[in-house]
């Protein structure tokens, strides 16, 4: 299967997991790196970016 950089890009592009609850957050990395932007699930700030498979 061929990897198109439009798909690639729309995968991974602005998802960060939180380090606590694991769960996915979509938002812009300015954001996140002002802290910004929380996690939904327990409030926490600490984000990473998505691993890319």
């Amino acid at each position: 299967m061929a990897k198109f950089e439009e798909a690639e890009k729309r995968k991974q592009r602005n998802i960060f997991v939180c380090r606590k609850c694991k769960s996915k957050i979509r938002a812009s990395s300015m954001k996140v790196s002002q802290g910004k932007v929380s996690c939904r699930k327990c409030g926490s700030r600490d984000l990473r970016p998505a691993r890319k498979k």
